[in-house]
């Protein structure tokens, strides 16, 4: 009887201590500070005007804005001489700025596929448009797009789940020290055992967020003009060149069927005089027909 009881106590310590923990997390942010004590010196003070705009610092920022967390993703395509260069030259770049490639593709030119190069690039979030910069630079740059996601509060949500995580632990831990039945034992290190997983998978996706925050995702594609889309003339001189091109093209491409088709026109020939050969020998042969 005494064994149970003392069961009991524990898992019901455990449930309030992790209510407490979950609860302390939610008034984090509605904590006021006790009367009496004078502003912090350095001129920050707090908004008062119940819009939640928080701490305002000198520089005119508040809290919320000092701390918030945007994941930045874009592609670009670019138009290079020679793709497989501009790919080396783009590694560069990104790593001179403090960033790495994630994924890298690179497609030699064939005889009916011309060269380019795909690239996942992974770029310091405050080096980001000096880095683009420098991408467009590689050659003619045709697209470039961005988008941002703000996940300021789910970085906040994700915060405040592993401080409480960490304190319920933490208290747990100590209560074992003060356990003395097998039972309770069990019964705490159940418990710390299923916080401390939720805690290292709550990390392992905290670590992901920073690493998101902190480097912009960006998808480089590089290709040569050959393989860019044509466009159409844009003066009379351009007109002038590409129907001679047309011209030029046309006529390739004519000998090109010519020299394919020649054998099959040269056997047709020759198959046609044989059969008029033999045509005309057999008319020769027939005897005449006897005058009336």
């Amino acid at each position: 009887m005494r064994r149970t009881t003392i069961t009991a106590i524990a898992l019901a310590a455990i449930l309030s201590l992790a209510g407490c923990s979950a609860s302390g997390a939610a008034d984090a942010g509605s904590y006021e500070a006790p009367r009496g004590v004078p502003a912090p010196a350095g001129g920050v003070s707090v908004q008062e005007d119940g819009t939640g705009g928080g701490v305002s610092f000198p520089d005119g920022t508040t809290s919320d804005e000092a701390t918030r967390q945007v994941v930045t993703t874009g592609s670009m395509t670019v138009t290079a001489d020679d793709p497989l260069t501009a790919a080396e030259d783009a590694v560069g770049v990104v790593e001179g700025a403090g960033g790495r490639v994630d994924a890298r593709s690179e497609q030699a030119a064939g005889q009916d596929q011309p060269a380019s190069a795909q690239l996942t690039l992974r770029i310091p979030a405050d080096s980001l448009q000096d880095v683009i910069d420098d991408l467009k630079a590689l050659g003619r740059a045709d697209r470039v797009t961005l988008g941002s996601d703000d996940v300021t509060r789910a970085s906040q949500d994700l915060d405040a789940r592993i401080s409480a995580l960490r304190a319920s632990i933490e208290r747990l831990t100590a209560m074992i020290a003060n356990a003395t039945e097998t039972d309770d034992l069990i019964a705490l290190e159940t418990a710390i055992s299923d916080r401390q997983a939720q805690l290292e998978s709550m990390e392992a996706q905290q670590r992901d967020l920073a690493d998101q925050v902190a480097m912009a995702t960006i998808s480089l594609e590089l290709r040569s003009p050959a393989g860019a889309p044509r466009t159409g003339p844009g003066d009379f001189l351009a007109g002038v060149g590409a129907g001679w091109d047309a011209f030029l093209a046309f006529w390739v491409g004519f000998s090109v069927v010519l020299g394919v088709a020649l054998p099959w026109l040269l056997t047709l020939g020759v198959i046609a005089l044989a059969v008029w050969a033999i045509v005309r020998f057999v008319v020769r042969r027939r005897p005449a027909a006897p005058a009336e």
